[in-house]
């Protein structure tokens, strides 16, 4: 074992990052007017890393719970020109760029095709399993192309994909990967009008480089302390022995 890094942040980290790659080669390039539709940590990190590599023009946020939407734009004032909505339809109204990570409680979708305006780039990042949602079937029905972090998992795994499949919507075959949209290998829009949506479900792997990065970014920096500590792995035979481990820790890391 090398080190002991908070899997939450580096899971944040990777969804932000792979969020923004996705709408930098997604959106037009102009200052962007974005919507957000949450107010939680994957919100908040797609939007922080997101104003890192475009400008954006202004941001409308929009979370049931009015004190949290309040706090989410306050923590990014002044650096942005950034308001509240008082639904979710009224901050996407207009948007070039919306940005999903929030579901409802009974697991309802927050977004409505019908409420996209012409050329949209939509990111969906908050509904990952089977009996998730977070975007209607139209919204897919609508979208000339999905991008995906993990095609086979989005077409399979998630509630929105499932649910369009069922309404006999051809999701499969408007699905392409990220990795093929990074490489230039697919045209996503064939007219400015065309609506595209990003949809990830993560990748374990990308997770894995993640930390690795931060790694050797923390012992470049002097970051991080040796952790002496004796760690008992599951049992899962009597032939199995506790075993000691030397590793590394980076600073505020979860163990």
């Amino acid at each position: 074992m090398s080190a002991l890094i908070d899997g939450n942040r580096v899971t944040g980290l990777r969804t932000a990052g792979t969020a923004t790659l996705a709408v930098d080669l997604l959106a037009p390039y102009k200052p962007l007017h974005v919507a957000v539709i949450g107010s939680g940590f994957e919100a908040r990190g797609a939007l922080d890393c997101l104003r890192s590599v475009r400008d954006l023009a202004s941001v409308r946020v929009f979370s049931p719970t009015p004190a949290s939407r309040e706090r989410f734009a306050l923590s990014f004032r002044p650096d942005l020109n950034i308001t509240v909505a008082t639904s979710a339809e009224a901050a996407v109204r207009d948007a070039d760029v919306i940005i999903c990570a929030a579901r409802s409680r009974d697991e309802s979708p927050v977004l409505r095709g019908a409420w996209l305006s012409a050329g949209v780039t939509v990111v969906s990042l908050g509904s990952t399993l089977p009996e998730q949602r977070e975007v209607d079937e139209e919204t897919l029905a609508r979208s000339a192309c999905i991008v995906a972090d993990m095609p086979e998992e989005v077409l399979h795994d998630t509630g929105d994909a499932l649910a369009a499949i069922r309404a006999g919507i051809d999701v499969a075959g408007k699905t392409v990967s990220l990795a093929e949209l990074a490489a230039d290998k697919v045209t996503p829009r064939r007219s400015a009008d065309d609506i595209v949506l990003y949809k990830s479900v993560g990748s374990a792997l990308q997770d894995v480089v993640i930390a690795e990065m931060l790694l050797a970014l923390a012992k470049a920096q002097g970051y991080g302390s040796l952790l002496h500590s004796t760690i008992v792995p599951v049992a899962k035979s009597p032939a199995v022995r506790h075993t000691q481990v030397t590793g590394e820790v980076t600073r505020g890391a979860t163990i």
